[in-house]
């Protein structure tokens, strides 16, 4: 098991290269980058080089009365150049990205063009927001859908298999930023009722509160968002989970195991549960990573929450592009790490299968 999760550690390595690579080569393409981006902060704002480490000899390039020039005559050409230099782009494409690679290599992501700090330091700000969104729509879709997938699979073609399935069909149909919004109408201050903030994930007074207070306000403020971002992974997994259920109670040991006159909860926890299981936690990565990616992103803007999603939707819209492959890495990185935590996840509920003996 040693040499399969060293192979797949080293093929991260080419696979993260090419996901990078697709992108960098993707965004040459794009109009409206961070250089045109400037230009027009500075014809509505002024003096652009306030954004920017390093640039004391701006205001003297464009004169004193920055905005009333740039507003009446546009810019010179050699502060367009300026730009370019400082954003990197008087280098050539492939250039630009061995150098970029070279820095991640090293997790060193740079600087933010237009937000005056370190990408890393603005993703471990943000992470833990969207870390926590995840797990805990992870663990609430987690812990609802397989005991009810389960009971469905029991009771298949029964009234409480009918009428769960189409409350399950009717959740999977609705998107998340429509439940999301939904959610806001009614239980946000929308509409009806003020139960829940509409915002944030603390409240003003956070740290004036107790310890038990801090956990209450943090619950309080966290519903909604889980709530909205777990309903899509709750109804495919409740039945992913009864129709895995269902294939392997079909199966011919556990007739036979019903006949040596086993009880029905031993036949299903002892024998079908482990086999069913591992559809089920194959799933885990696509469900965590499906909310971590695009659940976040929806959910973060929706619900005010200041985590990686909407840092990377905002810098993709305003083409802070260290920031957007910053994110894109990162995101990339725990995708394929959390694919081999599957694997081994497998061989954990199931010890007979060895990755290693099928790739000989």
């Amino acid at each position: 098991m040693g040499a399969y999760i060293l192979r797949r550690l080293l093929l991260i390595i080419p696979t993260l290269l090419g996901i990078m690579l697709i992108n960098f080569a993707m965004v040459q393409f794009v109009p409206g980058g961070p250089v045109e981006q400037a230009i027009a902060r500075a014809q509505g704002e002024g003096n652009v080089f306030g954004s920017f480490a390093g640039q004391e000899g701006a205001e003297g390039a464009i004169g004193e009365n920055t905005s009333e020039y740039v507003g009446a005559r546009g810019l010179p050409p050699e502060f367009i150049e300026e730009l370019e230099k400082e954003f990197g782009f008087d280098k050539p494409p492939l250039q630009r990205f061995l150098m970029m690679i070279g820095n991640y290599a090293r997790f060193d992501f740079g600087e933010s063009y237009f937000r005056s700090a370190s990408v890393i330091d603005l993703i471990k700000e943000k992470l833990p927001v969207s870390i926590t969104l995840g797990l805990w729509t992870t663990l609430i879709a987690y812990i609802i859908s397989i005991p009810l997938g389960i009971r469905k699979a029991v009771k298949d073609g029964t009234p409480f298999d009918t009428w769960t399935s189409g409350v399950i069909i009717a959740g999977y149909a609705i998107p998340g930023f429509l439940f999301a919004i939904l959610l806001l109408v009614l239980f946000a201050g929308g509409s009806y009722w003020q139960i829940f903030p509409s915002r944030g994930l603390t409240s003003d007074d956070f740290e004036s509160l107790s310890a038990w207070g801090k956990v209450v306000d943090y619950l309080w403020h966290i519903t909604l968002p889980v709530l909205a971002s777990s309903i899509a992974g709750f109804a495919t997994l409740t039945l992913l989970t009864k129709n895995s259920f269902l294939d392997e109670m079909k199966k011919q040991y556990v007739m036979t195991a019903r006949a040596k006159g086993l009880s029905e909860r031993r036949v299903l926890y002892g024998h079908v549960f482990r086999n069913a299981m591992l559809i089920v936690i194959a799933g885990f990565p696509s469900v965590f990573i499906g909310v971590f990616f695009g659940a976040s992103l929806i959910i973060e803007t929706i619900f005010s929450l200041d985590g990686l999603g909407r840092l990377g939707y905002e810098a993709a819209v305003g083409r802070d592009y260290p920031i957007v492959f910053g994110t894109l890495f990162i995101f990339g990185l725990i995708g394929l790490l959390v694919n081999i935590l599957s694997d081994l996840m497998y061989v954990l509920v199931d010890p007979r299968i060895d990755f290693e003996r099928r790739e000989g």
